[in-house]
């Protein structure tokens, strides 16, 4: 059985032998994949320094400079308009974002700024690496941490070795960023460091050390580690303590805010809750993992075979409610619905005959419903209409505005379909 990888889509090999290891730009709960352009010194030169920035604007002002400052009359604004564009460049175009980087670097070094110098060869090393050639990111990574760390630039050296360490995948290196950022007090990149050592130690075989990283990681409050903290413990045979970590996995990754992390840890949560042998809530996180139109191919297999090996059958949600403490039932339910509200009329409907909760579990239900928008909380109670006289009866265990709401609504989509 298939695990899905805590730093992207792909699967793990069931017996954790081996792990694709797809090098990405790093995103908001990752360690700076480059020291940032805003870091790159500002010469003194007016318009030498440009933000860091995305948009078709700063890229044409970016080649507009670059137009005005030639190499021999102004080396450095050059240089430093090349390394922002190369910067930007770098998941869109790796080709020209190598060659605006290593002119930069020449630059750079030409006026002896050699910090600067590094900070390019960091980032042509990022550009190298999203070209696929490995070997000249990782001999990039090396070359500027030697530079950062003899000119006491800590900072900057440990992201050159974090991004050495990606690119390698080499557990020393990953484990010397880690400690480099902690000796920065950089935390929030220490947790990255520390996720990224952990899964290594995962795909080497060594779930021990990899649990003490990722832990590590976890007490920083890195997002990504309940997940990859999870995959350790599912590796070890400990299914409970999984299934917790990829619960609060995808709490941490709201569906609304991060779809893909989110159905990322309910395909795991699925795994997770299966080989536990709780069907019915392994059946339930599986369709939640399906039912987010942003989940990676490898997610969607993943929780497709969980389906596959547990049964399609229906009704899960009422024996859930009723067997949860409330405040897992609660979300539990809001889960489920939010996925009801989504789905073709046939689920909603299906779902609808299935429910056989009593009025405990339909007040939870009910509660769950009324979060949703307008157009959500109508199309599922719609789909819940055979349940009317139930829902009626617990309406009347909430405020009277949400009491009313919800009969009004009832009346209205059952006139309509008596009509």
């Amino acid at each position: 059985m298939d695990e899905v990888n805590p730093a992207d889509p792909d699967v793990d090999d069931p017996h954790l032998r081996r792990r694709p290891s797809l090098l990405q730009v790093l995103g908001d709960v990752h360690a700076e994949a480059v020291v940032a352009a805003q870091d790159v010194s500002d010469a003194g030169y007016d318009h030498a320094h440009v933000e860091q920035d995305t948009s078709v604007d700063a890229l044409g002002e970016l080649e507009a400079r670059l137009r005005r400052y030639d190499a021999r009359r102004y080396p450095v604004q050059r240089a430093t308009a090349l390394f922002h564009l190369g910067s930007l460049l770098v998941e869109r175009d790796a080709g020209r974002a190598r060659e605006a980087l290593a002119e930069s670097m020449t630059l750079f070094e030409r006026a002896r700024l050699v910090l600067e110098a590094a900070k390019a060869q960091n980032a042509l090393g990022v550009a190298h690496r999203e070209a696929g050639e490995r070997d000249a990111a990782a001999a990039c990574f090396r070359d500027a941490a030697r530079v950062f760390a003899d000119g006491g630039a800590r900072r900057e050296e440990a992201a050159a070795v974090f991004n050495l360490g990606l690119v390698t995948r080499s557990p020393e290196e990953l484990e010397r960023a880690r400690a480099l950022f902690a000796a920065e007090g950089a935390k929030r990149e220490e947790g990255a460091a520390a996720r990224e050592l952990g899964g290594v130690l995962l795909e080497a075989g060594d779930a021990d050390a990899a649990v003490s990283a990722l832990e590590r990681a976890r007490e920083l409050d890195d997002p990504g580690a309940p997940n990859a903290l999870g995959l350790a413990r599912l590796a070890g045979g400990d299914t409970a303590g999984a299934a917790e970590l990829f619960r609060e996995a995808a709490a941490a990754h709201p569906r609304s805010v991060r779809p893909a992390e989110h159905a990322m840890a309910k395909a795991n949560f699925a795994l997770a809750l299966e080989r536990g042998g709780d069907v019915r809530r392994a059946r339930l996180a599986a369709r939640q993992a399906l039912a987010v139109a942003a989940a990676p191919e490898a997610v969607r297999d993943q929780a497709t075979a969980v389906l596959g090996r547990v049964g399609d059958s229906r009704g899960d949600l009422a024996a859930v409610l009723a067997d949860d403490p409330p405040d897992r039932a609660a979300v539990a339910a809001r889960d489920e619905v939010t996925r009801w509200a989504e789905a073709e009329d046939g689920e909603r409907a299906a779902e609808a005959a299935a429910w056989v909760g009593d009025d405990d579990a339909a007040e939870v239900l009910l509660g769950a419903l009324l979060e949703l928008p307008p157009a959500q909380f109508e199309r599922v109670l719609d789909a819940l209409l055979p349940l009317r006289a139930q829902l009626e009866r617990v309406a009347a265990r909430f405020h009277a505005p949400q009491e009313l709401r919800v009969r009004e609504t009832l009346e209205r989509l059952w006139s309509s379909r008596t009509i």
